[in-house]
């Protein structure tokens, strides 16, 4: 049995380790919680945000988002997995559906990739599936829209390893 103040240290001491890695385990640091806390951790915390997609219309998260992604695609033929979604998603935004990025080639062109998977407006657009809705900072849109990108350039979301 694992007592919470074992439980801290570990989480602590998996915090430093990965803190020379990227930003997201440096932000990791800051989000340990104290020993009080520590037995209260059942997940890590997401950012509660309404989606407006279509009649799929919900407060959720991250899991959430996927998994009525998930059904949307099922049920239009796009193919894709919770576990290569999720994966594309904590590489392109940290699972924040309000990410834009203001600095890559297509911000200076004048079109920042947005959302959950960073999507272009114009890709956005020429992607969008039907019955999500017409925000590319939607969740379910951005999520479906970029699944359904991906499956006619690389054939699944799930054959998308880096930044496409």
């Amino acid at each position: 049995m694992i007592t919470n103040t074992a439980f801290t240290t570990r989480l602590r001491t998996l915090a430093l380790t990965g803190i020379t890695a990227t930003g997201i385990a440096a932000a990791a640091v800051t989000l340990m919680p104290t020993n009080a806390h520590a037995a209260d951790m059942t997940k890590a915390p997401t950012r509660a945000v309404t989606s407006t997609s279509g009649n799929h219309g919900t407060t959720g998260n991250l899991d959430g988002w996927i998994k009525q992604a998930l059904g949307i695609m099922k049920a239009k033929g796009i193919p894709g997995s919770y576990d290569g979604l999720k994966r594309n998603i904590m590489r392109e935004s940290g699972g924040n559906p309000s990410a834009q990025n203001n600095w890559d080639v297509n911000a200076q062109k004048g079109t920042p990739s947005k959302g959950l998977l960073q999507v272009i407006d114009p890709t956005f657009n020429a992607y969008h599936v039907s019955g999500t809705a017409q925000s590319v900072t939607d969740p379910v849109a951005n999520i479906t829209a970029a699944a359904n990108y991906a499956a006619h350039r690389y054939g699944s979301i799930d054959n998308v390893n880096s930044a496409y």
